[in-house]
Parts: structure tokens; C-alpha cells; sequence
């Protein structure tokens, strides 16, 4: 069910039920991921619940509704490479945001330390500056990239130990 993996300058080909898998999974969780944002939102109870649901949702919302996008364009092979190439950019730059929308509302409704207020906003910083590497090295140092990903998704955490 898949190809063998992709040299490292090269991106991985996925096979048909893999094209259709990921198409199926991303776009199942679009509705539901809209839903549950706006029941958070609609539940709040203070503007800082309202600003954490709504970055919450819209990330979350935001990350199947363009990851469902670029997997079907790139599983219909069109012809529109460069809108491909666009939004295989824009999946990987909405990963970013998406790990900083999850740490929103942790790091702001939650006394947490002395390290939360800044941190709520490095963990933006963090993610526009994973947007700027996506936009200008883009699928060049995919080890870099995965670092990327795996210090904004850790490095928040370590608020707790600010406790």
C-alpha cells in the first residue's frame, strides 16, 4: 500500500489508497473541527476564552481544510503545479500555526508560571518564523524542518517547569 521511502532531495510519491487515505482523513475531521470551535467559542466565558477558542478553532479548522485541499490536488495530478507547490507550502506552514493555536489556550487561561506570559508569545514568534522557513527553504533541509516542528511543539511544554 505504499512506495518506498523518497531519497532525501526528494519528496515522497504516495500511492493511490495513500492519496485517498489522507484526502478521507483530513477532510472527515473539516465539519466536526468547526463545530467543536464554535461551541468553544459559544461557551466561553470571558474575552480570553473567546480569543483562545477562536485562534483554537480557527487552527484546527484551518490545518484539514487546507491539508484536505493539497492532498486532492495532488492526488488529481493536475496540471497546476505551482498551485500544488503552493499549497504543499501552505500544509506545511499551517502546521505551525496549528501547534501555536493548541498552546494558546493552555498558556493564557491557565496560571501556569512565570514563564506562560512570555512564552504565549514566542510560541507566535515561533510559528511565523517556521512560516518564514517554509516560504524561503521549502522542502530543501527536511531534517531542519523537522527539528522545527518537534522544538515548537516541545519547547512550550517546558512551561510547567516555571511552576
Amino acid at each position: 500500500f505504499m512506495n518506498s521511502r523518497a531519497p532525501a532531495n526528494k519528496r515522497y510519491q504516495p500511492t493511490e489508497y495513500e492519496h485517498a487515505a489522507n484526502c478521507a482523513t483530513h477532510a472527515l475531521w473539516i465539519i466536526p473541527s468547526i463545530v467543536g470551535g464554535l461551541l468553544l467559542y459559544f461557551h466561553s466565558d470571558d474575552h480570553w476564552e473567546e480569543v483562545s477558542a477562536w485562534l483554537y478553532g480557527s487552527g484546527l479548522s484551518s490545518l484539514f481544510i487546507i491539508s484536505t485541499a493539497f492532498h486532492t490536488i495532488t492526488w488529481k495530478k493536475s496540471h497546476m503545479r505551482s498551485v500544488e507547490q503552493c499549497f504543499h507550502m501552505c500544509d506545511r506552514m499551517v502546521i505551525y500555526f496549528f501547534i501555536a493555536a493548541s498552546y494558546t489556550p493552555w498558556l493564557t487561561l491557565r496560571e501556569l508560571g512565570p514563564w506562560a506570559a512570555h512564552m504565549r508569545w514566542v510560541v507566535w514568534v515561533m510559528a511565523s518564523g517556521g512560516t518564514a522557513y517554509v516560504f524561503f527553504f521549502h522542502e530543501r533541509y527536511k531534517v531542519v524542518e523537522l527539528v522545527c516542528y518537534t522544538a515548537m511543539g516541545v519547547f512550550p511544554a517546558m512551561v510547567v517547569l516555571s511552576m
